[in-house]
């Protein structure tokens, strides 16, 4: 059975957030909160006829507005154009105080509150769906690069044996060259000795 929708309201950075959800817990979930802002006295129930009629529309979807202002919500709000130095004017703090209005309470509607909580439980399941899709493609992604790490080292691996093999080969080759070239020079050193005693004795 659908859970019975409430409009929850707070004041994040640049924006007033609003959302129709089945909980307070539900609601800190949705604005990607990491501590309870309504313990916090930074967030309430909201009792405002438009913002209730506004987030009731979309259910389970984040709603934002201007900080501050009377704006309509809205999915996608401009950032505040009435900042000084980052932050609300005085007009715009003295607008938000945390005082509630109290509105005439709204003849229930049974069937419009069991729409929006049906609409709300869709909104739900589609963003478990997008978080699964991604989840997904994620781990799609970690198994390709696996698949090419995967073979890529055995071509390192390969080509680094390769290497050592040509240049053990090579080193080798170095040595018997300095070998024959020593080789070399000690017969030379020798033919040079016989040579230049032939020539001492031919010159007495």
């Amino acid at each position: 059975m659908a859970r019975k929708l409430k409009t929850y309201q707070t004041s994040l950075g640049f924006f007033d957030l609003a959302i129709a959800a089945p909980s307070m817990k539900a609601a800190l979930e949705a604005w990607g909160a990491d501590s309870n802002l309504f313990h916090q006295g930074a967030a309430k129930e909201s009792d405002d006829p438009g913002v209730i009629a506004a987030a009731m529309k979309k259910p389970g979807v984040v709603l934002r507005r201007p900080v501050g202002t009377d704006r309509p919500f809205s999915e996608h709000a401009e950032l505040p154009t009435d900042l000084v130095g980052g932050r609300p004017t005085k007009a715009a703090r003295k607008s938000k105080g945390p005082k509630a209005k109290t509105s005439p309470s709204r003849p229930v509607d049974k069937a419009a509150e069991r729409k929006a909580a049906l609409a709300y439980e869709r909104e739900q399941r589609r963003r478990e769906l997008e978080r699964a899709k991604e989840a997904a493609a994620r781990r799609k992604e970690r198994e390709r690069r696996q698949q090419a790490v995967d073979k890529a080292q055995p071509a390192l691996d390969m080509a680094e044996q390769e290497h050592a093999k040509r240049a053990a080969a090579i080193q080798a080759e170095i040595e018997a060259l300095e070998k024959r070239s020593q080789t070399e020079e000690a017969r030379w050193d020798k033919e040079k000795e016989r040579l230049q005693a032939a020539l001492r004795r031919a010159r007495a």
